[in-house]
């Protein structure tokens, strides 16, 4: 393994050597999801942005190659698991990782989630139908070139009156073999009882980052009382929290980049949320990591959280944060931050 130092050591940053040592020495500690068997990465790779632009909830244009290479180095670095979605692109970030993960002798878990669906026009409708849901998991199979979806979830609860229909879909398709395990994102905690009445839950998936706290109150704690994973995504708040993110190019995302509607991104929060950053990076330049290997490390120092979902447009975004597999917050950097959130106006 020295070799292999000494052979990186003058093109890549420290990190990302220690994260090539660490993978290849088979030392990085896996979580269990859940009820299931799979066992995961402490961090998996997020494909939203990969879905490209010209959708409703589009991050701008994106180019494809990037886009595979950014999966096949995730792999590379040791990442096992790739979370998208049918609505992505409206089907444009499944076929990408469908692409992207046949190619690869090493084979990554592959989650994807239904229930936002597309008119010819790409606006978007929800449905928990069993019909609809049964179309949709024939294409998002055919998209994604696999005979079996590791874990399907329901992607938001919309409309709240089909969750149990839903939910009941679901479950047959685990039974058909279709999806391995079955999970929910953007669930209450009411609506999580609903669904365990009918079958388990094996993982949520929620916005959650030093920035969007409010599943510490109630779901998280249901979670975990309920042995339920979760596989949180925006630990980075959609980078915010990269370091990259400054009020110039705030003010100069893509027309169709959804961030330029969102709070974070504008003032008064802008300003506060930059400040924040700044800790971060004082945190993180003593380890040689990025601010948002940080924040990915304070999301992972909760031990509700089974692993987060980390944004990856590129290779290099992908080894910025990479470190994020190994490297964890002491109880003093994690005390500095919360200090600070305490600081924050809402």
């Amino acid at each position: 393994m020295t070799g292999l130092l000494l052979f990186f050591r003058s093109a890549w940053p420290a990190q990302i050597i220690y994260v090539l040592y660490m993978t290849h020495s088979a030392s990085l500690s896996l979580r269990t999801l859940g009820n299931s068997d799979l066992e995961l990465t402490p961090i998996g790779l997020g494909t939203w942005a990969i879905g490209g632009g010209d959708w409703a909830h589009a991050w701008g244009p994106q180019d494809d190659a990037d886009s595979i290479a950014a999966i096949h180095r995730a792999v590379d670095l040791g990442v096992n698991w790739i979370d998208t979605a049918a609505i992505y692109g409206l089907g444009h970030s499944e076929e990408v990782v469908g692409r992207a993960v046949k190619s690869l002798s090493r084979k990554p878990y592959i989650f994807t989630k239904c229930s936002m669906r597309w008119h010819p026009d790409r606006s978007i409708y929800n449905s928990l139908k069993a019909a609809s849901l049964a179309e949709e998991v024939e294409a998002s199979l055919k998209r994604l070139q696999v005979d079996s979806i590791d874990l399907y979830q329901i992607h938001w609860p919309n409309p709240d009156s089909e969750i149990e229909e839903g939910w009941e879909t679901l479950a047959r398709l685990q039974e058909e073999g279709k999806v391995r395990w079955i999970g929910v994102s953007n669930f209450s905690v009411d609506q999580m009882k609903r669904a365990i009445m009918i079958a388990p839950i094996t993982s949520l998936q929620p916005p959650y980052s030093m920035l969007r706290r409010a599943i510490e109150a109630e779901i998280l704690p249901f979670t975990l009382a309920n042995g339920i994973g979760v596989i949180n995504y925006s630990p980075m708040l959609s980078g915010m929290l990269t370091g990259k993110m400054t009020a110039e190019r705030a003010a100069n995302l893509a027309p169709d980049d959804w961030r330029r509607r969102n709070k974070e991104f504008n003032e008064p929060r802008l300003s506060q949320n930059l400040r924040l950053v700044d800790l971060l990076r004082e945190i993180g330049s003593g380890h040689s990591v990025s601010p948002g290997v940080v924040a990915v490390a304070w999301v992972l120092h909760n031990p509700a959280i089974t692993a987060p979902i980390v944004g990856g447009r590129s290779a290099s975004q992908v080894e910025e944060t990479a470190a994020a597999l190994t490297f964890r917050l002491t109880e003093e950097e994690f005390a500095r931050i919360g200090a600070f959130l305490a600081t924050m106006q809402p």
